[in-house]
């Protein structure tokens, strides 16, 4: 986990300033809502506090995702990621539907707004914000392969949008004298908004999963394999998953069982450091099987029979 020291420090860093970002936007939509009484910047306003509860749980996850792995957890801890995205897909639906339910309680009693010109320079300065900060997010997230930032960007992102199409509704109840365009604004925010949720809820849980790393680095790592498969070296059981920032990778090698073992032993030194390039932060797991026996092959699928494997010994 040293390796990913420099990381977390830059992570951590990337965490805070979200939070700062969602302090400063808070302030600024809630403002906006307080000059204007506009329920669309009202539920613009009540994602800035989603946004601000999901960058603590964020922090809270890198921080947790960074410490090494113990007796209890061999494997590290960069799953942790997983449920601070999960968390902040869940906060997301919350906050969608308390907007909802205040939109639809506003169609039924409009209500005029007030200083709407100000309002909007509120709730654009906030976009603003949010626009610069989510940039380096979602482009750091990925860089670093840290799900927990990543997803608090896109959030952000979303948030944008939001922002957007707030300011669009609100402008349009200035121009138009229309009072009910604000809640339909608003409600149309909610929709966005569990659609962003139910995306991260989605890639959450496929890291809880463990699903496999992506068709990319799969290739990635075919290509590598490719190399040593023209030196008459065979594979099966390749198998991938994604914890966090952290790939894992297991193959099993067939070779010929005349080998010795230190030539074996060479063969995959070489296998292992070609995929920890080809995939980086990779954790590499192979096996070597003398290509001749037939019981080589009984292990292909994730489960083995345990009769297939028996062997008596001499």
């Amino acid at each position: 986990m040293t390796s990913f020291a420099p990381e977390t420090r830059l992570l951590t860093r990337l965490a805070w300033l979200a939070i700062a970002a969602a302090l400063a936007t808070m302030g600024l939509k809630f403002a906006a809502w307080a000059v204007t009484g506009s329920v669309g910047l009202l539920s613009d306003a009540a994602e800035s506090v989603v946004n601000l509860v999901a960058a603590s749980v964020a922090l809270a996850a890198v921080r947790m995702a960074a410490r090494p792995p113990d007796e209890d957890h061999a494997y590290g801890h960069e799953k942790a990621e997983y449920f601070s995205a999960g968390v902040e897909g869940a906060l997301i639906v919350i906050a969608a539907a308390t907007i909802a339910w205040t939109a639809v309680a506003r169609l039924i009693d409009p209500r005029p707004l007030e200083e709407i010109g100000l309002g909007l320079m509120l709730s654009g300065a906030a976009s603003a914000v949010n626009l610069a900060v989510a940039v380096l997010l979602v482009r750091e997230g990925r860089r670093h392969r840290s799900i927990a930032i990543e997803a608090d960007g896109r959030h952000l992102l979303t948030d944008v949008w939001t922002s957007l199409g707030v300011i669009l509704g609100v402008g349009l109840v200035e121009v138009t004298a229309w009072e009910a365009l604000d809640p339909a604004v608003a409600l149309a925010v909610a929709l966005n908004i569990v659609f962003a949720g139910a995306l991260l809820l989605r890639r959450s849980t496929g890291g809880l999963m463990d699903r496999a790393l992506p068709p990319a680095e799969r290739d990635a790592i075919e290509q590598a394999l490719d190399a040593f498969r023209r030196e008459d070296v065979g594979f099966h059981a390749v198998r991938t998953r994604q914890a966090g920032r952290r790939a894992f990778v297991s193959l099993h090698v067939l070779v010929p069982g005349a080998w010795s073992v230190q030539r074996g032993h060479d063969l995959l030194e070489r296998i292992e450091d070609d995929l920890r390039i080809a995939v980086p932060n990779a954790t590499v797991f192979t096996h070597i099987e003398p290509i001749e026996d037939p019981t080589s092959f009984a292990d292909e699928e994730l489960d083995r029979p345990p009769e297939s494997g028996a062997r008596s010994v001499s």
